[in-house]
């Protein structure tokens, strides 16, 4: 198979000639959104096959997520701003920080009360539907990501020597703090909240299971894993840092005991995961740029983009799975569409 005919016969691409730091699709799944290193977010209209340039921070754009809403996102940036784009109405300023970067956001888009997430430095701020600030979550150092759980109920932040687990809704709920030595770069949580995984900067992933603490190790990557995530049914941990898809086995007892699966070796590293919303579905970007998609259970590997637009930086799904999009440290971003009516 040609190994860009995925992209050719179902893709759109562009070429930006900026790092793309982050990027995801709307709830609504009607815009694909991609951040750049020079400041501007790129909108793309699915139906109407365009790209809307917004220059929207003074400096990089660090964080990138859906907003409370169907259609607006969230971005954070090294100019100290929290900010707010939709595709009808451009940009808006929902806080500022000062000096200090705005690395991770996040949101869940709760009825009743939803609630906006943003880390700085060694907090985050909470933040309901107008932009005010409910609570401050604070952490012994930086926190170097987080993540909701899949009710929105409480929040992860990984950060040096371990993790916290916080209620988000209780003013006065303490964290629970899950400890273990070393820096730690990034976190995934269990959709049923069985487990709390961290990636850490000695080439490892450390994880705790819930609610006990129980330790979990696992090691032996080549390279730190830069982007983990577990996949919809909670039974397989994905992973990049190794020249294959690393699936940690999370049912049967492991992933204490047991060896890992390894999908779609290359002679490139793993750079990006992003696991599918609906079916034991992996999507991988690698080094030398190339994508596939791996289904777990099959052990088919799918050919989606060749090698030669540089190392992937971002990769997400739309919110249904029908889309899949990237994009790579030398600005090539594509679309690649799924459905039937591709």
């Amino acid at each position: 198979m040609n190994p860009n005919e995925l992209l050719e016969k179902r893709g759109t691409t562009h070429e930006f000639e900026a790092h793309v730091t982050a990027a995801c699709f709307n709830r609504a799944g009607t815009h694909f959104a991609v951040a750049l290193g020079d400041g501007r977010v790129a909108l793309r209209d699915l139906a109407a096959g365009v790209w809307h340039e917004h220059p929207i921070h003074d400096g990089v754009v660090l964080a990138l997520a859906p907003d409370i809403d169907l259609t607006g996102f969230l971005t954070g940036g090294d100019d100290g701003h929290l900010r707010r784009i939709d595709p009808a109405s451009g940009p808006v300023s929902l806080a500022s920080y000062g000096m200090k970067w705005v690395e991770h956001v996040a949101s869940v888009p709760d009825r009743k009360a939803p609630l906006r997430a943003a880390a700085i430095g060694r907090n985050i701020h909470l933040l309901d539907a107008a932009g005010t600030t409910l609570r401050t979550l604070a952490h012994p150092s930086t926190v170097s990501g987080l993540a909701f759980d899949a009710k929105g109920r409480r929040i992860a932040a990984s950060h040096y020597n371990g993790a916290s687990l916080w209620f988000v809704r209780s003013e006065n709920a303490r964290p629970q703090v899950l400890e273990w030595k070393g820096s730690h770069i990034g976190v995934a949580l269990h959709p049923d909240l069985d487990a709390i995984v961290t990636a850490m900067q000695e080439n490892a992933l450390h994880g705790w299971k819930l609610p006990d603490g129980q330790h979990m190790r696992m090691s032996g990557y080549p390279s730190k894993p830069e982007s983990l995530g577990f996949t919809r049914s909670g039974k397989w941990l994905a992973s990049a840092g190794a020249e294959a898809i690393i699936l940690w086995p999370f049912f049967g007892g492991g992933p204490m005991g047991k060896a890992p699966l390894e999908l779609a070796a290359s002679g490139s590293l793993v750079k990006r995961i992003a696991c599918h919303p609906q079916n034991d579905v992996v999507a991988a970007g690698y080094g030398d740029g190339m994508v596939v998609v791996a289904d777990i259970a099959r052990e088919r590997i799918l050919p989606v983009a060749a090698a030669g637009h540089g190392p992937v930086s971002a990769l997400a799904w739309s919110t249904d799975g029908a889309r899949l999009g990237f994009g790579t440290e030398t600005g090539f971003v594509a679309v690649i569409d799924f459905s039937s009516r591709a």
